[in-house]
């Protein structure tokens, strides 16, 4: 909690404010929105309003003014209302982010789904002139993409079969894949399409 001011918010505001004296409830806000507003700033994470829980915590503070006990500590109790909403944020703040690890992957999933079974014109043209550039590949290579692409074989399985390094197969693949793409590029560019 911060340092409490040594003058005291006079009581007959506080007592004009719980009758709804706008002006009374006005000198309140006035007295406490900066150093509210400096002490939620300092303790609200990130992706935290700052500006949304001052102004719930100014909203607990006049709906509650009835709770407040005479001769107390009325920057303690308005400090501890500005606590409590902070509290509130963290919560709706984990809440949200568990919400996101857990669905966002979900979503992902489901948006390249949606890409794959709905391809666009541009991805049907690409698909198309990828037929055709792969004839262009030497057979041996041809049988490299195969292992890779249609049967899903490891690299290190790749390369025990075509008598290659580990490395030297992954670098193959990173080749073809270029002039594959080049290729494709090449193709809808002559036709005026986007790359």
């Amino acid at each position: 909690m911060p340092d409490v001011h040594n003058d005291r918010l006079p009581d007959h505001v506080i007592a004009r404010a719980r009758t709804g004296d706008r002006s009374a409830f006005e000198e309140i806000v006035r007295r406490y929105q900066r150093r509210i507003r400096s002490w939620l700033a300092t303790h609200c994470p990130p992706g935290g309003d700052v500006d949304e829980v001052a102004q719930r915590t100014f909203l607990a503070v006049y709906t509650r003014l009835d709770e407040y006990q005479d001769g107390t500590n009325f920057d303690a109790w308005v400090f501890t209302i500005a606590r409590f909403q902070l509290m509130t944020e963290v919560t709706a703040l984990r809440r949200q982010a568990d919400y996101h690890s857990r669905f966002a992957s979900d979503l992902i999933s489901r948006e390249l789904e949606r890409r794959v079974e709905q391809p666009d014109e541009l991805t049907e043209d690409r698909l198309r002139h990828l037929a055709s550039c792969l004839e262009c590949v030497p057979e041996r290579d041809r049988q490299v993409l195969d292992w890779r692409y249609r049967e899903n074989v490891p690299v290190q399985e790749m390369a025990a079969r075509s008598g290659r390094s580990t490395a030297a197969v992954k670098k193959l693949l990173w080749v073809l894949r270029l002039k594959i793409r080049d290729c494709i590029d090449a193709k809808l560019a002559a036709e005026g399409g986007l790359t």
